[in-house]
């Protein structure tokens, strides 16, 4: 049986140091811009490459919103989902979908279940507050 060994490199510790100081989800144009702003320098496909290989592990979460892939580290507390600000790009974990509710959807359109993600988008309170003042100015 072979093990597979993850070389911890410097880009890849720079990489998790940058997204371990930021809760939301993050571009990966975004994140390189930001370590280049720091002094680090470092190709945007390695930022690429490196940010495949944390979400493959299971260390990073990964997004799709308004045609751009956003990466987060995760929580350590095992599965989970998230509510996305779509304005601000806030991120709040979420307890999963009950597994007999999941089972019910995928029955009720004759599915298996192979994986599931849930992601909920919406604006927060912040958000909402701000939408409201400028609707009514």
């Amino acid at each position: 049986m072979s093990e597979h060994i993850v070389r911890q490199t410097r880009q890849k510790d720079a990489i998790r140091e940058a997204l371990s100081g930021n809760d939301e989800f993050i571009s990966a144009q975004d994140l390189h811009r930001k370590l280049e702003d720091e002094g680090v320098h470092i190709g945007l496909a390695t930022v690429y490459r490196q940010l495949n290989a944390l979400v493959e592990s299971g260390s990073a979460d990964t997004v799709r919103l308004d045609g751009q892939q956003l990466y987060r580290l995760c929580g350590d507390d095992g599965h989970h989902h998230h509510l996305v600000c779509t304005s601000c790009g806030k991120t709040v974990e979420i307890d999963p979908p009950s597994e007999d509710w999941l089972r019910g959807i995928a029955k009720k359109h004759g599915f298996i279940i192979e994986s599931h993600t849930v992601e909920v988008f919406g604006l927060c309170p912040d958000c909402q507050r701000e939408r409201r003042s400028h609707e009514e100015a």
